[in-house]
């Protein structure tokens, strides 16, 4: 959460694509990348983007302990989640890998911590009340630190940023649905590198 200031957060529709768009990122100052697991070939695209020097690849969208497996087989180095489960949290303290579990509330974030967590997506983080809801729900848990995710953009991350307990946004803009141009990517990833 502390390597780069924008987790892109990627849907990968074709796999031909994995591989430039990490070098893209890469290239553009963004090492560390969420592919979600809402595609057939999101597990194919983590493996091919791992080949891309620099890049520090995750799974996002993990729902279950399964998924977690997937992931971690296909070469995962970090897992998100847009919820926190028990279930999640023990397979992912079983394979020792990092987890970033969503949270949209108080209560969810007692519950990491009774789990001895204290990384958290806050998701979805505009539809959920946005920074103001944020600044709030954060100030009794000094220590704990967040990812805010879902709604975030170029013009509102470095407000976000901004936030003593916010480390990192996640941002699908990074990325636009569908992007051949590979140079737009790196010139994305360079400007969101810069806040």
């Amino acid at each position: 959460m502390r390597t780069a200031p924008v987790i892109p957060v990627l849907v990968i529709d074709d796999v031909a694509s994995a591989r430039p768009i990490a070098e893209a990122l890469v290239s553009g100052g963004l090492p560390i990348l969420e592919v979600t697991l809402r595609t057939d070939c999101a597990l194919e695209a983590i493996a091919e983007m791992k080949q891309v020097e620099g890049a520090i690849v995750g799974a996002g969208t993990v729902l279950n302990g399964d998924h977690l497996r997937s992931a971690i087989d296909a070469g995962s180095e970090f897992i998100v989640s847009p919820g926190l489960t028990e279930g999640l949290v023990d397979a992912a303290l079983t394979r020792d890998i990092p987890l970033l579990p969503g949270i949209s509330s108080a209560s969810d974030i007692m519950r990491g911590i009774e789990m001895g967590l204290g990384h958290f997506k806050f998701f979805p983080a505009e539809a959920s009340g946005g920074l103001a809801a944020l600044k709030a729900i954060a100030a009794p848990f000094k220590d704990c630190k967040f990812c805010p995710t879902g709604g975030v953009n170029p013009q509102t991350a470095p407000d976000w940023l901004a936030l003593e307990a916010v480390l990192c946004v996640g941002g699908s803009w990074v990325v636009p649905k569908g992007v051949t141009d590979f140079e737009q990517v790196r010139q994305l990833a360079q400007t969101a590198a810069a806040f």
